[in-house]
């Protein structure tokens, strides 16, 4: 039977989400998993798949993977034990044999978390010169490929203490959205104009952006028109997020007091 899941995880601990020798990453843990419960020998074989890759301090609550397997109760049921606290799946599906994760994805949306003293309709503003299908060549690492992507949707919102960029793309270039983000976080900051994405998107400003950095960035979702089953989220996840709000709640007000009436 082909499986898929939805995939959390907190990219803190994994050197990207790709498998890499010698290397901890999200799929590699996956499969070890996997492995430990006999639901394949031969990742290959099973047609092991995710939707996209995720660099080095990336997090994801909307990764989806793909394997074939003979025992599906088997995963559903233990698969979440058998991860590491900072990987888990949230959903299953079944599916067609021939499904690619990566393929079959409709799109892709991306949420990027600022702190600090933006001005959110400056970023607002700036953000929707992004909508549509652009040239993002200054905007991402291209390489060899296409570098004209179509972003779908794109919003600045606030989340409590944070101000959140929101990007839906039928698909992105690598550093794509750090790139976006990084542009209009210096248009909250004041640093630049809004009219300044423009000019970085018709390539009269010749310097590109560089990429915001990775731990603010989640992947919030692949739609690959699936309808989720709901998996039971093993116990020790739940621990190991709350133990680690703790630590930054601890240490952020440990900064706060180094920081009182200092000149830096």
């Amino acid at each position: 039977m082909r499986l898929a899941f939805r995939v959390s995880y907190l990219g803190s601990r994994f050197y990207g989400s790709q498998m890499q020798e010698a290397r901890r990453t999200v799929e590699g843990e996956f499969v070890a998993a996997c492995q430990r419960l006999n639901l394949f020998s031969d990742w290959r074989e099973a047609g092991f798949l995710s939707a996209g890759r995720t660099d080095r301090g990336v997090h994801a609550c909307g990764q989806v993977i793909a394997i074939t397997t003979e025992f599906p109760d088997r995963a559903i049921k233990v698969l979440n034990i058998q991860l590491p606290p900072d990987l888990w799946c949230t959903g299953y599906s079944e599916v067609a044999p021939a499904f690619h994760p990566r393929f079959d994805a409709r799109s892709r949306t991306y949420r990027y978390y600022f702190s600090g003293n933006l001005d959110k309709t400056k970023m607002e503003n700036a953000a929707q010169h992004f909508l549509g299908n652009h040239n993002f060549t200054n905007f991402a690492r291209v390489g060899d490929k296409n570098p004209y992507r179509n972003v779908l949707a794109v919003r600045v919102c606030q989340e409590t203490d944070f101000t959140c960029l929101e990007v839906k793309a039928e698909s992105f270039l690598w550093h794509q959205v750090r790139c976006m983000a990084a542009a209009v976080q210096q248009v909250g900051k004041g640093e630049q104009e809004e009219n300044w994405i423009d000019a970085l998107l018709l390539h009269e400003s010749e310097k590109p952006v560089q990429p915001a950095p990775a731990e603010g960035l989640v992947l919030h979702d692949t739609d690959c028109g699936i309808v989720w089953t709901p998996m039971p989220v093993d116990k020790r996840s739940g621990t190991y997020l709350m133990q680690l709000r703790g630590h930054h709640a601890l240490m952020g007000r440990v900064c706060r007091v180094l920081g009182e009436e200092k000149e830096f």
